[in-house]
């Protein structure tokens, strides 16, 4: 494909957005913008604490501007936690998602190129990953090791590697038949620039397709986690976290808890939104109007 015709189909894709999809790109762009830029859109720090402005409801229930979306038992500011919490959720799975898109790629690809034991050793490593939810790998790994973030990150990865596997391992198979295989092979290049160089450019669309389709259960990972207080640990601040400390406050204080699963919700949402319909408009197989 030239590039005139890429910039073609971009330009058709942007003008094909439905209005609900570009809702669900302007809540993700905000959160992008939000969580990189926290310590601009922050009135005050996560962590500061005024015990005399405890539980302070939002303005919308009579609050004052100061705490626009009101505090919590120790007089933290719920707007400021949130968009910290947001900048590190959202760090936690980019990069899990990233980690699980990349280490699963490579084991589908040389599942799929080398086959023979390799293909059976990865094909049974992604049967005990299906077999296994990852909330209970994460949950048995740090129960044993304790928390780290650098584990937590890994474990956080291990959310959907398996589909980028058997994808990938699938693309590879289908794709070693193909004319333009047969001709590189007959021209001595090596397994490597086959599968990097010709292989992963054609079948890197259904995995951008599926990192946004897994983007969300990364997301719902880290916050299970936190909220079960074996994610991220006071003094920091997630958005799991802060629904596991306003649990307790749900009759008297529900805003603290509330409103950052308003977030969560919202961003995966958008999310999978946004994924379907990508997948819809990549997907050759699906017929459109």
């Amino acid at each position: 494909m030239s590039s005139v015709e890429r910039s073609e189909t971009k330009a058709q894709l942007v003008a094909d957005l439905p209005p609900v999809i570009m809702l669900c790109l302007l809540w993700l762009a905000i959160v992008v913008v939000v969580a990189v830029f926290a310590d601009l859109f922050a009135p005050a720090h996560y962590t500061t604490q005024d015990l005399l402005a405890r539980f302070r409801p939002p303005v919308f229930l009579g609050g004052d501007w100061d705490h626009a979306l009101g505090t919590d038992h120790l007089g933290r500011d719920i707007l400021s936690r949130i968009i910290y919490a947001l900048r590190t959720s959202i760090l936690i799975a980019v990069l899990g998602t990233l980690i699980g898109a990349i280490g699963g790629t490579l084991a589908g690809l040389a599942a799929g190129r080398l086959r023979g034991p390799v293909d059976l050793s990865v094909m049974m490593l992604t049967d005990v990953q299906t077999a296994l939810p990852s909330l209970f790998i994460a949950l048995t790994f740090l129960a044993f090791f304790g928390n780290n973030i650098f584990l937590f990150i890994i474990l956080v990865s291990l959310e959907g590697w398996e589909r980028y596997a058997r994808l990938a391992r699938g693309q590879v198979i289908s794709e070693q038949s193909a004319d333009y295989v047969k001709a590189v092979e007959a021209l001595g290049a090596g397994p490597g620039r086959i599968v990097f160089r010709h292989l992963l450019p054609n079948i890197a669309a259904s995995l951008v397709v599926q990192a946004t389709l897994n983007f969300p259960g990364t997301i719902l990972l880290e916050t299970s986690l936190s909220f079960l207080g074996l994610g991220i640990q006071p003094p920091g601040t997630s958005l799991g976290l802060m629904l596991g400390e306003g649990r307790g406050y749900l009759l008297n204080a529900w805003w603290i808890a509330v409103l950052p699963g308003i977030v969560i919700f919202l961003t995966t949402l958008a999310m999978s939104l946004f994924g379907d319909w990508l997948r819809d408009r990549l997907d050759p197989t699906v017929e459109r109007d």
